[in-house]
């Protein structure tokens, strides 16, 4: 019998993890399955993270826009940070928003955490106009307590990191962590690692913190042979950066390119 895949062992741990959390009786709006699962105990997970030496000397944070990330969003505009989250799809060629507390009106904080609020109220920046960013908090479907990473198979939190590493903005030492319920963490040397996978240096539930061992190798920028040249001209802030002429046989591997089919947009209220 052939060994399942990368990408279909990814694939069996995300269903593995969907269905604990609503097992967990954890599942909160607007659900669980295809998406960064938002989950009872997201604000005591941002808590636990803000108490953190990594999010404290932060000045800069960058944090995906789903929903079970929203209290990290807040609770970092709140204590003063510049808060940067990319645009849905890396879409558009200023592709990523920046948030800057000083400069928001009196009382947005909140909306300004949200999706919608920070389309109105962020700042939208090219890829290389980002400023140095300090932590990085990324949104996950389960997380391996040897710093492995799955998120929801669209690759576009890689992407995320990849262009921001080779526009300088990140740094190999850069901390990455997570907030996640504690049915989403994983036992070690079980979520596959990939040359495109970002790691993860910490990880926050809403009962613990677990920073995991060893080595987190993490991505040096865009692997430019493993993206197809439709999906890099889909994305402008790709396509301003791609080495012309892409070749059509990159078409034939996806090891580091945003999954066919159309995922969730992030959610928020």
């Amino acid at each position: 019998m052939t060994a399942p895949s990368g990408d279909e062992q990814k694939a069996s741990l995300r269903r593995d993890h969907w269905a604990a959390i609503r097992a967990a009786g954890a599942a909160r709006f607007p659900g669980v399955e295809g998406r960064i699962p938002n989950f009872v105990g997201a604000e005591a997970a941002a808590g636990r993270l803000s108490e953190t030496p990594e999010f404290q000397g932060a000045r800069v944070l960058k944090c995906n826009p789903d929903l079970p990330q929203r209290p990290v969003r807040h609770a970092a505009l709140k204590a003063g940070k510049v808060v940067l989250l990319a645009v849905p799809r890396l879409r558009t060629e200023r592709c990523f928003l920046m948030l800057d507390p000083s400069a928001l009106p009196p009382g947005s904080l909140w909306s300004a955490s949200s999706v919608k609020g920070a389309t109105v109220l962020g700042v939208p920046l090219r890829v290389g106009e980002v400023p140095p960013i300090d932590l990085v908090v990324s949104g996950c479907v389960a997380a391996g307590m040897d710093g492995a990473r799955l998120g929801k198979g669209g690759g576009y939190a890689d992407l995320e990191y990849a262009l921001l590493r080779t526009a300088g903005a990140l740094r190999a030492a850069t901390p990455v962590a997570t907030t996640i319920h504690d049915s989403q963490l994983q036992a070690a040397g079980v979520i596959p690692r990939e040359p495109h996978d970002v790691g993860l240096h910490l990880i926050v539930t809403p009962s613990r913190r677990f920073r995991p061992s060893g080595p987190i190798p993490q991505p040096e920028g865009v692997r430019w042979e493993a993206l197809p040249p439709a999906r890099v001209a889909a994305m402008p802030a790709l396509a301003e950066r791609a080495p012309q002429p892409m070749s059509d046989s990159s078409a034939s591997s996806t090891a580091a390119s945003p999954a066919s089919s159309r995922r969730p947009e992030p959610q928020s209220s």
